[in-house]
């Protein structure tokens, strides 16, 4: 049986409605987690998070709203027949894909910004790209009222503009990725979890097999796209559920990681008493201890110097 646009439309939203769910689940979750976190817990969530993260959901619920107010209403109406043609309402839950997936990238972005020690260069490039895919969508939305505004798939004149519109926050997740991937400092596997789940990575496969199908006109378009933007949804609040539980790698944690990498013992005459207490390492002052006695440390590949006897070495960062 061949796939039409009707079927793919009637099948996404019944996906969506799953999906729609998983997602309410998990954004309680972050909630909950972000709400009972001490005010005292500097490494807990902040407001931008916080607020983005509500902005996401009302989109992906608003999103949903409309999908199941044209399912109700056409198919009590019209039937199956059509039921993929574009009318207000579907015009309506296509502009908040497009808002949703920004919102999405926006946590994204958050994210790449804290972990790079909040350097706005790094962030400039997926930014922009992030920006512009917005404004992509926005003028395809327009375009296609004047075009053909019941089209149940992007006219063969507006597949470029819409295609741009989706490569663009492609390419915004492709580089938020690379830039957290390359940010961690924790060894495999468990740098290859948090890089998928800390980059948003199922949201970037999403956006990829999306752009493929709306490429080559694929009527299962109506699926992934529906899909897709709750996944946008589902891939940020995990990223929140791992920080408010402090599974995701802070400023904090990755300087601890290297310290960890960075001092090591390399010679003794006497047996070892070291260590580096997690809790020395906080958020204010930055401050990490190093209790030791009669060892020779060795950083990035330099002796540090003679043995030390009952030595306490203090390093403010």
């Amino acid at each position: 049986m061949t796939i039409n646009n009707d079927m793919s439309a009637l099948v996404g939203f019944g996906c969506e409605a799953f999906f729609y769910g998983c997602y309410t689940i998990i954004f309680a979750m972050s909630i909950y987690l972000m709400l009972r976190r001490p005010p005292s817990q500097s490494s807990g969530v902040d407001r931008p998070i916080f607020i983005i993260s509500v902005l996401l959901y009302v989109a992906c619920s608003a999103h949903f709203t409309l999908e199941f107010i044209h399912f109700y209403t056409v198919l009590a109406t019209k039937g199956t027949n059509g039921f993929a043609n574009e009318n207000n309402v579907l015009i309506g839950a296509d502009l908040l894909i497009g808002v949703a997936d920004f919102i999405g990238e926006l946590i994204l972005i958050y994210r790449c910004w804290l972990l790079w020690s909040r350097s706005y260069w790094i962030i400039l490039f997926p930014t922009l790209t992030a920006v512009a895919s917005l404004g992509c969508i926005l003028e395809t939305i327009h375009l296609l009222l004047r075009i053909d505004p019941t089209s149940p798939i992007a006219p063969p004149s507006l597949v470029p503009l819409g295609l741009a519109s989706f490569v663009l926050p492609l390419c915004t997740n492709v580089l938020v990725t690379v830039l957290i991937a390359g940010r961690y400092l924790v060894p495999l596997p468990k740098a290859a979890i948090d890089i998928v789940i800390e980059s948003g990575m199922l949201y970037l496969v999403v956006q990829l097999i999306f752009v493929i199908l709306f490429a080559i006109r694929h009527p299962a378009q109506g699926v992934v796209g529906v899909i897709a933007v709750q996944i946008y949804g589902i891939a940020s609040a995990l990223i929140i559920i791992r920080v408010a539980l402090g599974w995701s790698n802070t400023p904090t944690r990755m300087l601890h990681n290297a310290a960890g990498l960075m001092f090591r013992p390399v010679h003794t005459q006497a047996p070892m008493d070291y260590s580096i207490a997690p809790s020395s390492v906080s958020e204010s002052g930055h401050r990490l201890e190093i209790h030791m006695s009669r060892m020779t440390l060795k950083l990035s590949g330099e002796d540090l110097g003679p043995r030390f006897s009952s030595a306490e070495i203090a390093t403010a960062i």
